[in-house]
């Protein structure tokens, strides 16, 4: 339902954009990061620590409302029990509304720093892996420490509350490296 409500927003408003350049957009835009974004910004961490008192020991209820993926879930529950409800038509708007700051973000941002390395390697004859270096702390709040490899050498570090956003940064660092070194 995200994901239609998104795709359909960016279409009507977008008409001349590429279908790579929207399919972008819209990833970032309903990605558990963005997800997380727009729970925090509705207080559904907040509402979680109210419904949660007396179930969960506090500081557990804490450390759960902060948490990305958590947060992330909680939206996306959020999001099916109001369509199961008033259906997708009723809250179409609304949804696309609650994600307005993640469109503009998106549309302002180059957020997909993977692809935009990828792409730049394969200019270059050469491709890019990622290696975990570390992963520290309990399952609910981990941090991720991951490489960017490029011909055997790390050529970024990045660190993330998951995989995917350490691999980002790792890939930032070493697009970095690539253009300082051209």
């Amino acid at each position: 339902m995200l994901e239609l409500a998104i795709a359909r927003a960016l279409y009507e408003r977008y008409p001349d954009f590429s279908e790579g350049r929207m399919a972008k957009i819209r990833s970032h835009v309903v990605s558990r990061a963005s997800c997380a974004v727009v729970a925090r910004e509705l207080g559904l961490g907040k509402l979680l620590i109210e419904r949660g008192a007396g179930l969960v020991p506090e500081e557990e209820l804490a450390k759960l409302s902060r948490n990305r993926n958590v947060l992330a879930a909680l939206l996306e529950a959020s999001l099916a029990g109001v369509y199961l409800e008033h259906g997708f038509e009723a809250v179409e708007e609304a949804v696309v509304s609650a994600f307005e700051g993640r469109i503009e973000y998106a549309l302002t941002s180059h957020v997909d720093h993977k692809t935009e390395l990828q792409e730049e390697l394969a200019r270059r004859g050469l491709q890019v892996s990622y290696t975990v270096l570390d992963v520290q702390g309990p399952p609910h709040d981990r941090t991720f420490r991951c490489a960017a490899v490029i011909d055997g050498e790390e050529a970024g570090v990045g660190t993330g509350q998951s995989k995917k956003a350490a691999e980002q940064a790792a890939a930032k660092q070493a697009l970095d490296r690539l253009a300082d070194a051209a």
